[in-house]
């Protein structure tokens, strides 16, 4: 039975893939992941996600087994809605997501690793989208993300082999942001997480709002969306007292939430 591990402190929450040995996607772990979703959005302390994975995988995807019984439109076309939804819901999230990719993500796995905002990497694992080797195409938003992300050329190499990559590769083409020793890799997590959340939460949701808006809209509209949350944010005290404190050459005295 799966179980996410789920750990807050310091305004992060960290959750952990539970589902051994491979973390797969099936829908017992789709439900339990809806529900540790539903905490960390409710809970007002927290102001990051960190997800990783536990053993050798982040996520290998889809849980083949199930995927045996997709057998009509119908029912294939409502499982890849339900995990777009879940995705689409981490990607909208006001909080920012951050996976830390610790093992294999292929699949599924790699399309939940797209919905988050910033991804890193453990040196040497390895990352794809395979499903076309099973004679389907990603259903959980890999065809939708991963061009925005790596560009439609390498996407579509990525997508019609099936072949996966290293993390070493997926740095390289912007896939991740980050790669470092898998020891050190929730450290790094967790070093960006605090930098985040010494930030004023008010921008930190406009940055989020901004980037994730201007991908489906034309330049003009993205811009004129930026400068609308640009003047926004200029009349928040959060703002006031950071310019006030770069000024001054000293820390911001940002409001805290309380533990």
């Amino acid at each position: 039975m799966p179980r996410q591990l789920v750990t807050i402190s310091h305004h992060v929450a960290r959750i952990m893939l539970h589902n051994p040995p491979a973390n797969v996607l099936n829908l017992s772990m789709l439900k339990e992941l809806e529900l540790v979703l539903n905490e960390v959005e409710e809970d007002e302390y927290v102001r990051v996600v960190i997800m990783t994975g536990t053993g050798d995988f982040f996520c290998a995807g889809a849980d083949i087994n199930e995927l045996v019984h997709l057998s009509t439109m119908r029912s294939g076309s409502e499982f890849a809605v339900r995990g777009q939804s879940l995705f689409s819901r981490i990607e909208r999230s006001e909080k920012p997501v951050l996976a830390a990719i610790n093992g294999t993500c292929v699949g599924g796995g790699l399309e939940l690793a797209l919905a988050c905002h910033v991804r890193i990497a453990a040196a040497g694992v390895m990352m794809g989208l395979p499903e076309i080797k099973l004679g389907l195409i990603p259903g959980f938003g890999g065809t939708q993300r991963l061009p925005r992300i790596v560009g439609p050329s390498k996407a579509a190499e990525m997508i019609l082999t099936g072949e996966s990559l290293r993390a070493e590769e997926a740095l390289r083409i912007g896939l991740v942001s980050r790669v470092v020793p898998s020891h050190e890799l929730m450290a790094e997590a967790e070093a960006i997480a605090a930098l985040i959340t010494a930030r004023g939460k008010a921008a930190v949701e406009a940055a989020l709002h901004a980037i994730r808006g201007g991908l489906d809209i034309p330049l003009s509209e993205g811009l004129a969306r930026e400068a609308e949350l640009f003047g926004r944010l200029c009349s928040t005290p959060e703002k006031q007292e950071a310019v006030h404190a770069f000024l001054e050459k000293r820390q911001p005295r940002l409001a805290k939430t309380e533990a």
